[in-house]
């Protein structure tokens, strides 16, 4: 019977390897607010030699620039909202929110691996403001955390969690073993 081939709607070979989207400044795009990257190669190197990633950065989608003002992740009656430093008027929580929406359903991923500490990327690690500008907490950034909640089956992992070739291969088993 031979090897399986997957193609694709014009006929062209496929893999099969799982796909993984990843915060795009750890595969060196320059994306960041301060227009540079946080380049990974244990992620853009040794992890794409068992996954097809595909680069994503939700605040460049969504249209802020490179390089722009921050955005903070801040808490405004009981409620996360994701507004830029230079003007605590302009929330953009619900466009990241929308983006990470349609994206998952987009394509076919099998997870994601995204950037710590980012108001929209970050797991658990990004730091939550008040309105008046205190640090009251940690938090997760509002692309990730719409993913993890609307998506659970999704494996998303913060980048810091993939140092080495162990973690690849954890990262790997998780995908195949789903919790």
């Amino acid at each position: 019977m031979g090897n399986l081939e997957v193609t694709d709607g014009n006929g062209c070979k496929t893999s099969n390897k799982p796909l993984i989207a990843v915060s795009a400044c750890l595969l060196g795009q320059s994306v960041r607010y301060d227009g540079k990257d946080k380049y990974s190669a244990v992620i853009a190197e040794t992890l794409n030699e068992y996954c097809r990633l595909i680069p994503v950065c939700p605040e460049v989608e969504i249209g802020l620039g490179v390089p722009r003002e921050k955005i903070q992740l801040t808490q405004v009656d009981g409620h996360i909202k994701v507004l830029k430093t230079d003007n605590l008027k302009i929330d953009v929580a619900q466009p990241l929110a929308d983006f990470a929406v349609n994206f998952v359903k987009e394509h076919a991923l099998s997870g994601l691996v995204l950037q710590d500490k980012s108001p929209s990327c970050g797991i658990e690690n990004t730091v939550l403001f008040s309105l008046s500008g205190e640090q009251i907490g940690l938090g997760s950034g509002i692309f990730a955390s719409t993913i993890m909640e609307l998506f659970p089956r999704l494996v998303v992992v913060r980048a810091s969690q993939l140092q080495n070739q162990k973690d690849i291969d954890s990262f790997i088993n998780r995908l195949h073993h789903p919790r």
